[in-house]
């Protein structure tokens, strides 16, 4: 068994270094891009309780059924965080401010979030950043960051005004009124974290335990943990609105955007950017990125418990839409590309559609129509918001511009 185990690995760490588009292209050769070869699938019943119960009612929905469905996916999706026998100790360290980032329109805020007990110590490096022409707290996007947090990404460009060197348009964000925060995917934990021996998991290992559990978290779940430690730093920050966030993530870190905001209900709007299999795309419909390619190049990034369901999908008691729709009433917003086949574009939003009947027990609106929109025509008045573009697997100025829209429509009404 241990033998196998290591075989896993070492393929799964071969396949992590190797790029995306490479990926895309090469590993998948028995992967599924055509519709019309897409199997038969039944989708589990959302408004069903697991003793066959049909939920009516907002109050049936949000005491018994979301409890069910949350369950599910932490104990056999992307894993259920333990209680450690020692509690975790959570400060906060602002070490630098600078007021006058990007030319004075905005204040940074380098903070360090220190979490300890009696097994060890870890730290994350939050940054915060604030427009400076606002005269009330202000609203924020949150991102789940590829960026090392303490690497340059986060200076301001030199030769883009308005953008970081990241390129992300934070310039736009601030003359919108809008801060910004972002916490980096590997404080925590790896990018492809295998031993886990040097991650967070060793402060929650209790006596004799060295590796998480089948149904204890994975990197996705170390990933959500850690932005909900963020959330917290900003119940305490004066300048920032906690109540208005919009937490954001692309790609991997879509996938934990929509973990994050289904669990933790601080956070009022989540941004899913072409976050496929484990995010927001049905895993029934088996095109593009399936369970069994996830589990091969990244098998902890959920928990052991997925690997059952590997080729096996329709067993699953849950699909992807389920997920969305536990981040009801708060709106959800997926983003999609056309020339990203691998992400299952047409999946995302079929995902979004299906979770529209509870955000409609709930009040609020969501897609009417089964058919996706047109390329380029963004879904933003509504509570379950979409849009596909031309181009392949980014995040582009077009992309962040619906988002602000998006955010507008439900922040500044």
């Amino acid at each position: 068994m241990m033998k196998r185990l290591v075989i896993w690995i070492l393929v799964a760490g071969f396949f992590a270094t190797v790029g995306f588009a490479r990926e895309a292209k090469e590993y998948d050769a028995d992967v599924n891009y055509d519709e019309e070869r897409l199997p038969h699938y039944d989708l589990p019943p959302l408004l069903v309780t697991s003793q066959g119960e049909a939920v009516t009612t907002a109050e049936e929905w949000r005491t018994v059924r979301r409890p069910e469905i949350l369950s599910l996916f932490s104990n056999l999706i992307y894993g259920r965080v333990p209680e450690p026998d020692n509690p975790i100790e959570t400060s906060f360290e602002v070490v630098k401010v600078d007021p006058n980032f990007m030319d004075g329109k905005a204040t940074r805020k380098d903070v360090k979030i220190h979490l300890r007990n009696e097994k060890g110590k870890m730290s994350m490096h939050f940054l915060v950043f604030v427009p400076n022409r606002v005269d009330r707290l202000a609203p924020a996007f949150f991102k789940h960051s590829f960026n090392n947090t303490q690497s340059k990404d986060f200076d301001a460009s030199t030769t883009r005004p308005g953008r970081l060197k990241s390129g992300w348009p934070l310039g736009e964000l601030f003359d919108r009124g809008y801060g910004f925060c972002a916490v980096y995917q590997q404080d925590l934990v790896r990018h492809n974290e295998v031993e886990f021996l040097k991650s967070i998991h060793r402060l929650f290992y209790p006596e004799g335990q060295s590796f998480p559990k089948a149904h204890e978290w994975g990197v996705l779940s170390t990933c959500a943990w850690g932005a909900m430690r963020g959330m917290d730093y900003l119940e305490t920050d004066d300048d920032i609105d906690h109540t208005r966030v919009a937490i954001m993530g692309h790609s991997k870190m879509g996938k934990a955007t929509l973990w994050t905001a289904a669990q933790d209900e601080r956070f009022a709007i989540a941004i899913s950017a072409q976050s496929g299999c484990a995010g927001a795309a049905l895993w029934r419909r088996k095109s593009g990125e399936t369970l069994k390619k996830m589990v091969t190049r990244f098998p902890y990034w959920l928990c052991r418990n997925a690997w059952k369901f590997v080729e096996q999908e329709d067993d699953l008691p849950v699909d992807q839409h389920m997920l969305l729709a536990c981040i009801a009433p708060r709106p959800v917003y997926v983003h999609s590309s056309v020339d990203d086949t691998w992400a299952d574009s047409r999946g995302e939003y079929l995902s979004a559609y299906h979770a529209s009947p509870v955000y409609e027990l709930l009040g609020k609106k969501g897609l009417a129509s089964e058919a996706s929109p047109e390329v380029g025509k963004p879904i933003i008045e509504s509570d379950v918001g979409y849009h596909v573009r031309e181009g392949g697997h980014s995040v582009e100025l077009y992309d962040w511009r619906q988002f602000m829209d998006f955010a507008d429509y439900h922040f500044k009404r």
